[in-house]
């Protein structure tokens, strides 16, 4: 079997020793480059990749028909339900903000178009909470066994996914600990399928800046997380079993679960030992972060990849587990390395030409460049928050830069600890940060202030007319009015009201569930529900 061999191919020894290799030299190649300014661009551009799954007419998770990912700006993903949208990037300005907007409503409606045809629907959502007909437990954990390599049932069989998942698996004695309330553990990586994203890009001009924005990066990651959590409860089949006795332990279950259960779910089910996927270090220089890539643990050696000097074929996408388009030529290892260089932000190197006012390439551009990939954040419910979020990213972090801004002076245990109180807390967290008059403050009110302020004056310098700023920036700002800041908290209490009205928690969940779905296919954004 093709598929068998590919795996071995990426697993063995001496291949991941001729793949290490190859990385480092693209690494030194990839420095090389950047001193001689091949990677400088002419402008700030921004991009996005969403993800979201596919359910029936019945609401039940199903998987995307092929043809399906006939559509441009539609990739696969992990899971044979998953579907990926991603947008062409833009020159940030007024043109660029709206073209992304429009972009993504082009492609959804395409992506609809073709899933109705066969009875289904793509959700803007950041975890699936109505099981498959086979339910969740066994959709996680079907799968086979063939000449010692497991193969998912529900993973699509594309063989960088089935080696990872196989090294994991090995490296976690063949069960990987999730230790969640209703999921303790899991059969395979597949379960990081669960759950979506929003992964909106910023192309920096000049990529000596890159360290200094993915370290104010990091410090933005609790607060605008707290606005947008989205995934508080895992499959509604799930707490069948631990919740047979009603309320009361209900209201222990919600206590001890996260308001952002992705994150945990991603660190844990492709953790192989050394905790890949976290919150990363601050970085002084370019060098210095390529290096961190290179010397990152190697998982597995893309089987397409070998030790020549002539590419081979592109490293490709790998899961959830990421194709960003890195499709520079010379540094198709390094790019593959950097897939499994799981950080909540971290660097992307290639790329598209962004697209400039009228819609053509960027004359100047160049596929030469660097992105920021900001990763924390859960897929949200409508196009409008998902582009308010990527409006909000990208004016802070430009914003902070541009206004000289102290954040990055907030200690990084701060930031993280930031970071991880909104996993758990939603638009509750105890935030930190640090004022423009150098304060330290958990002040959320005052957070949120500075947080928006500075996303306005990052899009003004942008070039982007205010205008354009309030229509984008909207969305999530509004949030800040609503009875439920976060649609996390939306959902909880949604749940919570039908359980004390006296249905079962899975009924609750799967009656918001539906709900959820019916809001989001009216388009109008979450804070306005």
């Amino acid at each position: 079997m093709e598929t068998i061999e590919s795996v071995r191919t990426a697993l063995d020894p001496d291949r991941r020793a001729a793949f290490e290799r190859r990385v480092d030299r693209e690494a030194d190649s990839l420095r090389a480059a950047i001193r001689t300014g091949e990677f400088d661009a002419e402008a700030f551009a921004v991009g996005l990749e969403l993800e979201g799954y596919v359910v029936d007419d019945e609401g039940r998770l199903a998987a995307a028909p092929e043809d399906v990912f006939e559509t441009d700006g539609c990739s696969r993903e992990l899971g044979v339900h998953n579907v990926e949208l991603h947008t062409s990037p833009d020159v940030v300005s007024d043109a660029g903000v709206r073209r992304q907007s429009e972009e993504l409503r082009s492609i959804h409606e395409s992506v609809d178009e073709t899933l109705r045809q066969s009875d289904r629907r793509f959700v803007f959502d950041a975890m699936w909470t109505v099981p498959p007909e086979s339910g969740t437990r066994h959709y996680l954990g079907s799968g086979r066994n063939v000449d010692g390599v497991f193969l998912a049932d529900g993973m699509r069989p594309v063989p960088r996914y089935v080696a990872l998942d196989q090294e994991i698996r090995e490296r976690n004695g063949g069960r990987i600990e999730l230790d969640l309330p209703g999921l303790a553990s899991a059969e395979s990586m597949l379960v990081e399928s669960l759950a979506t994203s929003v992964q909106p890009h910023l192309q920096v001009p000049d990529p000596t800046d890159v360290p200094r924005y993915l370290n104010v990066a990091t410090r933005t990651m609790g607060p605008v997380l707290s606005l947008s959590a989205n995934s508080p409860f895992l499959p509604a089949d799930l707490y069948e079993e631990a919740l047979a006795d009603g309320s009361e332990e209900f209201e222990n279950l919600l206590a001890e679960t996260p308001h952002e259960l992705r994150i945990p779910i991603f660190e844990r089910s492709v953790d192989e030992g050394s905790n890949k996927c976290r919150v990363p270090r601050d970085v002084k220089t370019v060098d210095e972060l390529i290096g961190r890539i290179a010397a990152d643990p190697t998982l597995v050696a893309p089987p397409e990849l070998d030790d020549g000097d002539d590419g081979g074929a592109d490293g490709g996408d790998d899961g959830g587990v990421d194709d960003d388009g890195e499709d520079t030529e010379s540094y198709r290892a390094f790019a593959a390395k950097r897939g499994t260089y799981w950080r909540w932000v971290r660097p992307v190197f290639g790329g598209e030409i962004p697209r400039t006012d009228d819609g053509g390439p960027d004359p100047h551009g160049a596929t030469d460049s660097v992105r920021i990939e900001y990763r924390p954040l859960p897929t949200q419910p409508t196009i409008r928050d998902t582009i308010g979020v990527q409006a909000l990213v990208t004016g802070v972090l430009r914003g902070v830069d541009a206004t000289e801004h102290p954040l990055a002076t907030l200690p990084w245990a701060d930031a993280k600890a930031s970071f991880y109180a909104a996993v758990d807390d939603g638009p509750d967290a105890d935030l930190r940060w640090v004022t423009r008059d150098g304060e330290h403050t958990t002040a959320t009110g005052r957070i949120y202030d500075e947080l928006f302020a500075l996303a306005r004056r990052g899009l003004d310098e942008l070039g982007v007319g205010s205008e354009t700023i309030e229509w984008a920036l909207d969305p999530i700002e509004t949030r800040r009015e609503a009875t439920h800041t976060a649609p996390s908290a939306w959902k909880r209490a949604s749940v919570r009201e039908r359980v004390a009205d006296g249905a079962s928690p899975p009924d609750a969940i799967a009656e918001m569930q539906g709900t959820y779905v019916e809001r989001v296919a009216s388009g109008t954004p979450y804070a306005r529900w």
